[in-house]
């Protein structure tokens, strides 16, 4: 019994030290890790967030009539640049019936007071006349001629009075007929001009369109839109996830799809205070002035463009893959693994700055010179069978 105990327990030492022995080769005949490094380049490191949206005017005008009626004729198509005073547009005034039918009556009453100012004024003269013929003969007093001076005096300012009244109602009743009147130029006609000097955008009505005048209940029918190309803006969104980034003041970098190898820059004025639901997120508007455009490089309005906001920039600075940095696990302070060997690396506390997700600046700890390890391993080729490869 003692010998079969003896016999197993020297087995079982004989099978562990052949299981070592068969490890230990196999570690012998395993290729050593072999890590490559990388040097710091000097560059320019950029962190920026995207936003999308369009380039358009800084300030659309909208063209509309001062009185309603039907186009006549377009003097103006789109594109065109035209200076404030031009004419765009005729209306030709369709009158309304009862606002002809209550001007006429205004005309008809105005008249019958003309008339009888005229019939007063013809008496009140006749009595001055009489009464400074006796005036002149020492019949009457001064105080009674001065009565009938006054009274005439009176007479005759409201004659004009009522003259005056009869040529505006005549006035009215023309504007309410044809749209236009004599003796009052382009206050009160159906010309319509720009206001403003700039690019006609658009011409959103035909020659026989009805147009409506803008009024407390109504906008007012749009003859033209009109802008100056000079001032145009980056007009975009970005998400609530990058909103809390940005500020009012940082540059842009526009790039516009219709224009090839093209950057402009520009500088963010607005972000707007609430944001709106769309699709699920949170989008907030921004705005942003383009500055020192070419004059040769014409903008179209409405052109879809991208911004990139330029949250930071680090310019000639030395600068290493952020995949080469690592973290100590107590403290979270960065450090990178620099090579004084072969394959021999130690370890260099690092301070970083701004970083784009790839690259990051590194403001000391290391200089232009240096190894850094990569921490991808890799094995040098295993020779092929037979001897050499």
């Amino acid at each position: 019994m003692k010998r079969t105990k003896t016999i197993i327990i020297l087995t079982t030492i004989v099978v562990f030290f052949a299981v070592a022995m068969f490890w230990l080769y196999s570690k012998n005949m395993e290729s050593p890790v072999v890590y490559t490094t990388e040097k710091p380049t000097m560059g320019t490191i950029v962190k920026k967030t995207v936003a999308t949206g369009s380039i358009v005017p800084k300030e659309e005008v909208l063209i509309k009539p001062n009185i309603s009626g039907i186009i006549d004729e377009i003097f103006v198509e789109a594109g065109q640049t035209i200076k404030a005073g031009d004419l765009i547009a005729k209306v030709k005034v369709v009158p309304n019936v009862s606002s002809l039918n209550n001007a006429q009556n205004n005309i008809t009453s105005v008249r019958t007071q003309v008339e009888t100012a005229r019939l007063a004024f013809a008496n009140q003269k006749s009595i001055y006349e009489r009464q400074k013929a006796l005036f002149e003969k020492g019949v009457i007093s001064a105080n009674e001629f001065d009565n009938a001076q006054l009274a005439f005096d009176q007479a005759q300012q409201t004659l004009k009075q009522q003259e005056v009244g009869l040529r505006a109602a005549n006035q009215n009743y023309d504007i309410v007929k044809t749209g236009t009147t004599s003796g009052l130029g382009a206050s009160a006609n159906t010309e319509i001009r720009a206001t403003v000097s700039g690019m006609v955008l658009d011409v959103p009505v035909k020659t026989g369109n009805q147009v409506i005048e803008a009024n407390n209940f109504n906008d007012g029918t749009t003859i033209a839109t009109m802008a100056d190309v000079d001032r145009m803006i980056f007009e975009g969104k970005v998400d609530e996830s990058e909103v809390g980034k940005i500020k009012e003041g940082l540059p842009l970098e526009i790039t516009v799809g219709a224009v090839q190898n093209q950057t402009f820059d520009a500088v963010l004025d607005y972000i707007a205070p609430k944001g709106l639901s769309e699709n699920g997120a949170i989008q907030f508007e921004i705005k942003g002035t383009l500055k020192n455009l070419d004059s040769t490089t014409f903008i179209r309005a409405g052109l879809s463009a991208n911004a990139s906001i330029i949250l930071a920039k680090a310019e000639d600075v030395l600068t290493i893959k952020e995949a080469l940095v690592q973290y100590d696990d107590k403290t979270q302070k960065p450090f990178v693994e620099v090579m004084v060997g072969d394959q021999q690396f130690e370890r260099r506390d690092v301070e970083l700055g701004v970083s784009d997700g790839i690259d990051v600046e590194v403001k000391n700890g290391i200089s232009q010179d240096d190894k850094i390890k990569v921490w991808n391993q890799i094995k040098p080729a295993m020779p092929t069978a037979g001897g050499q490869g």
